[in-house]
């Protein structure tokens, strides 16, 4: 019966239609790095030290110099137009959603958070809540202690946010994605709209930036400190906003003073990095960046004029990458350099550059024993509940059932990438309360497989959001079992399995 109900999953599957995705790509022009000063074969360095970097996998990169793109790198099976999800990037776009709000005077730095919320308040307000400004939100400074579970465990997240204890704020950094949420919450309040319309009127429709999602709370709010989605391209756009201190093509969409103050050194940390109005200073001279988990980082360097945007899944605080991106720009050479032939070279390799596949190139002969039974799966990041197998020529068909009772079909190739699409939502490690709503489908998710004769290798990537995992199942003695090393998860570990008839 269940290798009946697989197949029939898969014969469905054959007559979904192929749902596609035109977001726009393409905006900023495209020159040779020597025609800005910058060599093509340092360009081809540093994307080849993204590649080979071990504590990162680079799904897109874009280096912008004068406004121009001059170099980009989207790995297969990733693609320019896919979104991908920002995480705390999105802190910085909260940032400027405040400072834009404060510049129509809806609201000032000196303004506290309580007067916002009246209806929310606890019945006894301490002297510390009732002096809490939206200034000590932008700087992580609430005098709140961080409490990452909170979302995870309630709907009503302002009233049980501000009846927490809070010592004396503006004084001690403690990064929260709750303090972005307030401020959300805030600017829908004094303007009558989400942080993401009012984004879109004033920044992402002059910037023609059309592909853009938020996820909401249960309360109705963009989530603010996370829940992002955007290309890199769009990302790479604001990026160059905030160079060209808020004006884009002529037109001052943010005040140059109120870029200078939100993107300098207001408060220390107790790292390397200082904190601006959401926006982190680096170790490099001069440089400012927005950065998200797993390494979501939107760099400004405006001493060298450049931009770089990055997504990816990092497994570690992200230094050795952004280390990567210092040494291209000390690289810099003036305003131009000779052409050469290394442009070509540099749009060859664009166009070839690929994440690794699997181990393994012959057709796991294991997959004969395997193929048609449903493998139900233990607690896993995936969130899959169960998998079956279909072997075809160099492809392998996995129907995934996932926790939430959703089914669809990966494609993989063999020693090669395939994309297909889905309207299950993704794997996401955030686990708010409401997660996903404002977010649609669909998702484009690539396989690629390889193996042995007892073993199969599986690397699975959801590439219009970011997510995935690298699985190896193996089969000895009629025994199956299965490794799984997420995407940004530094360690594989074993999932229970078994396996139907």
């Amino acid at each position: 019966m269940t290798t009946l109900r697989c197949l029939l999953l898969s014969f469905i599957w054959l007559f979904i239609p192929i749902v596609q995705l035109f977001p726009q790509t393409g905006d900023l022009p495209r020159v040779s790095p020597e025609s800005q000063g910058v060599y093509s074969s340092d360009i081809e360095t540093y994307f080849n030290e993204m590649l080979s970097c071990p504590t990162g996998e680079p799904h897109g990169i874009m280096v912008l110099r004068h406004g121009k793109v001059i170099g980009e790198l989207f790995p297969k099976p990733y693609d320019a137009s896919y979104p991908q999800m920002l995480y705390s990037d999105a802190k910085s776009f909260v940032g400027l959603a405040v400072v834009l709000a404060i510049e129509e005077n809806r609201l000032r730095l000196t303004d506290r958070v309580a007067s916002f919320f009246p209806d929310l308040l606890p019945d006894s307000i301490s002297d510390n809540l009732a002096s809490m400004t939206v200034r000590d939100l932008l700087t992580m400074t609430s005098g709140i202690q961080p409490d990452p579970l909170m979302r995870t465990t309630g709907a009503d997240w302002i009233r049980r946010y501000l009846a927490k204890p809070v010592d004396k704020p503006g004084e001690t950094f403690h990064y929260d994605s709750m303090c972005s949420y307030l401020l959300s919450a805030i600017v829908q309040r004094v303007t009558g709209q989400k942080t993401l319309d009012y984004m879109k009127e004033r920044i992402f429709n002059p910037l023609h930036i059309t592909l853009v999602e938020w996820e909401e709370s249960p309360e109705g709010i963009n989530t603010g400190g996370w829940g992002l989605r955007m290309q890199v391209e769009s990302m790479a756009k604001i990026g160059q906003l905030l160079l060209n201190k808020g004006n884009w093509e002529g037109k001052q969409l943010i005040s140059s003073e109120w870029v200078e103050e939100m993107t300098s050194s207001l408060q220390e940390t107790g790292m390397m990095d200082t904190y601006g109005y959401h926006m982190w200073r680096c170790d490099y001279p001069n440089a400012y960046r927005a950065d998200g988990a797993l390494g979501q980082y939107i760099i400004v360097a405006p001493d060298e004029d450049m931009v770089v945007a990055i997504t990816q899944a990092n497994t570690s605080n992200g230094v050795a990458e952004r280390h990567l991106v210092w040494n291209l720009l000390r690289k810099v050479r003036g305003d131009s350099l000779p052409d050469t032939n290394a442009y070509a070279k540099l749009l060859k390799a664009q166009n070839a550059y690929s994440l690794p596949s699997p181990e393994g190139k012959r057709s796991p002969r294991c997959l004969s024993k395997l193929t048609g039974r449903e493998i139900s799966l233990g607690e896993n990041g995936l969130d899959w509940k169960s998998m079956c197998l279909e072997s075809g020529k160099d492809t392998l068909r996995i129907i995934v059932t996932t926790r939430a009772n959703e089914q669809y079909t990966i494609l993989a190739g063999r020693g090669e990438w395939l994309t297909t699409h889905t309207d299950a939502y993704p794997p996401y490690t955030i686990r708010a309360v409401g997660r996903f709503q404002g977010v649609h489908p669909p998702f484009h998710v690539a396989g690629s497989y390889g193996g042995g004769s007892s073993e199969i290798f599986l690397k699975v990537r959801y590439t219009s959001w970011g997510s995935g995992g690298d699985l190896h199942l193996q089969l000895t003695k009629g025994q199956l079992s299965l490794q799984l090393k997420e995407n940004g998860k530094r360690k594989a570990y074993g999932v229970e399995v078994s396996v139907g008839e």
